[in-house]
């Protein structure tokens, strides 16, 4: 059941997800994570943690398999209450499941030093290629760890951001081998924490990519919340019946979508025909 209404111009959107399955999907992912890894011939996952929601999902959802689950802190210039939460969260983790490790890697440097090899330049999109560079930074570390264990890098993209308005970085975090909230909206996601029993700091906090070293949310780069989009995403209405709040929501979804195709279809491959070889 989803119940629209509007507030001060803005919608909110209560989406009622108390029928939603929860512990059944918990245990379809936790069986698919361990029938993946074992068909894989690998030991275990890596998962990087953020502080945010997304992660602590995933990496619960890692540790409950029983197999070996490597959290992995990568701060680059973050935001404190990011580097806390995350903290804690890997703390909750660590006693409560044998199988979890932890293992911290300040990129700062490492980002400071590409920085600085790279020649200056007054682009205006700079800020966004260099958050984008966070998040490549990460992704090669993960990999180091994933690599060195036999272990699987383990992805935390929810369906709103793979496949809805392409929020995540080309070979960054989207740089995994697998995908298992990819399916699920982002209130799917907060219902499943609130099952894992993920920390309430983390359940509270808004979401954030802390990829700009500050504590700007997803919702003040996107332009609308995950409720919104989420209602974007699945709307079959009349476009003339809609508000004007949600005739811009619509339009920023769209948006969105038609210019990020790139990240959510595979890579173009170049067919050469047959009389050409």
């Amino acid at each position: 059941m989803v119940l629209i209404y509007l507030t001060a111009n803005v919608i909110i959107i209560n989406l009622n997800r108390e029928g939603m399955q929860s512990e059944k999907i918990i245990n379809f992912i936790k069986n698919w994570l361990t029938d993946y890894v074992e068909k894989a011939h690998q030991k275990g996952f890596v998962v990087g943690i953020s502080g945010g929601i997304d992660s602590a999902v995933v990496s619960t959802l890692c540790a409950i398999t029983g197999k070996p689950t490597l959290c992995v802190e990568m701060p680059i210039h973050q935001d404190k209450n990011q580097v806390d939460r995350a903290q804690k969260h890997i703390d909750f983790l660590k006693n409560k499941y044998k199988n979890v490790s932890s293992v911290a890697v300040d990129l700062t440097s490492t980002f400071e030093t590409f920085k600085n090899e790279t020649p200056p330049t007054d682009s205006p999109q700079l800020d966004l290629s260099l958050a984008n560079t966070r998040a490549r930074l990460r992704m090669t570390c993960l990999y180091y760890f994933a690599g060195l264990g036999k272990q699987l890098v383990v992805g935390t993209g929810n369906k709103v951001e793979d496949f809805g308005v392409g929020f995540f970085t080309k070979y960054g975090d989207g740089g995994v081998d697998i995908s298992p909230i990819a399916d699920l909206m982002k209130s799917e996601v907060f219902a499943l924490a609130k099952k894992l029993e993920v920390i309430d700091d983390i359940q509270k906090a808004q979401p954030t990519d802390g990829l700009f070293g500050d504590e700007r949310s997803d919702e003040d780069q996107l332009g609308a919340t995950y409720d919104e989009l989420e209602w974007a995403m699945t709307f079959k209405g009349d476009v003339t019946q809609l508000s004007k709040r949600q005739t811009e929501v619509l339009e920023i979804f769209q948006r969105l979508n038609k210019q990020n195709q790139h990240k959510v279809t595979p890579i173009p491959i170049c067919e050469i025909p047959e009389n050409l070889k």
